[in-house]
């Protein structure tokens, strides 16, 4: 099962007050409803969801609407279920200010349909289940849409999403337009806010995880890249060691300076901090990591001259 059929699973178990069934029903059939012969009908592959609006229309009207499995053309392996109104599409239509008395659409749910908190959560609700989708969050990236076909109600659900600051967008698409956003944190917000506390909750983990793993590979790469910087300065500073006693020149070097050289032949691999350290140790006199880049410095100035001199 999808996390998103999860999510739609859960939340169709939700009780709602009149107020958010309206609500909620305004928002799945304004975004899922279309005519065939003169009569409403409303698809989705979500049996969770069919059980859901079938209730609503029950309990509202005391009507059983009819429903069908019919040939799901989206190529998907689910079934699609239709559920059909045939005598109360008018009155249903009108209650969720769908349409107007003289049955013309109204392009945006008035006030009263989404007038208070609970019926706006009940309103994303009812779009969510009609046409939305959520990326699991074990996957390579997060993602939650909404796929919207009339731009004035694109325009009203990304207001509602940003009245909770989720930072919604709008992308136009070929068949409509899509709303999304991209952000972890504001999708888990979303989840939240739909009612859908156990998914939030596995959202939250998963996240959590993801991002610890990925604080890891980070401080991993950054340690390996270090590392790898360490060993690429040593083997040039070797390389300046190496042809300096070649040239016999190693007595053109002050006591400090050799014995640094002598410690960065004993010790190949460490970093300046690390060589530093052990020169004090072994030494008994201390010695700051700025002091030992001077004495490596004039190793290398030494072995500039000498390339200097054979060219």
């Amino acid at each position: 099962m999808s996390y998103t059929t999860e999510i739609k699973k859960e939340i169709s178990q939700i009780n709602n007050t009149k107020s958010e069934t309206l609500a909620e029903l305004s928002g799945f059939v304004r975004n899922n409803g279309y005519y065939i012969e003169d009569a409403l009908s409303l698809t989705t592959e979500n049996e969770t969801t069919v059980n859901r609006i079938k209730s609503f229309i029950e309990d509202l009207y005391n009507y059983e609407p009819n429903i069908q499995v019919i040939d799901n053309l989206n190529f998907s392996k689910k079934d699609l279920y239709s559920i059909t109104f045939e005598s109360i599409q008018d009155k249903l239509l009108k209650d969720i200010a769908f349409i107007d008395e003289k049955t013309n659409r109204i392009k945006t749910p008035p006030n009263y349909i989404v007038g208070g908190n609970e019926e706006i959560r009940a309103y994303l609700r009812g779009a969510f289940l009609a046409t939305g989708s959520i990326n699991d969050p074990k996957t390579s990236r997060y993602h939650m849409e909404l796929l919207i076909e009339y731009p004035d109600e694109a325009v009203f659900i990304q207001k509602l999403l940003n009245l909770f600051d989720l930072n919604a967008k709008i992308l136009n698409r070929e068949k409509g337009y899509m709303i999304y956003i991209k952000e972890a944190e504001k999708i888990s917000d979303f989840i939240k806010i739909i009612g859908a506390n156990n998914a939030v909750l596995y959202y939250e983990n998963v996240r959590i995880y993801r991002d610890k793993k990925n604080q890891t590979n980070r401080l991993n790469n950054m340690e390996q890249a270090n590392m790898d910087k360490v060993i690429q300065t040593a083997a040039i500073q070797l390389e300046d060691i190496e042809l300096i006693e070649k040239k016999d020149a190693v007595e053109l070097l002050d006591e400090k300076t050799k014995e640094a050289l002598d410690y960065r032949k004993k010790y190949p691999e460490v970093s300046l901090k690390e060589l530093a350290e052990i020169i004090s140790v072994e030494t008994g006199k201390s010695i700051t990591k700025s002091g030992l880049n001077h004495r490596i410095r004039k190793i290398k100035e030494l072995a500039e001259r000498l390339r200097k001199m054979d060219n």
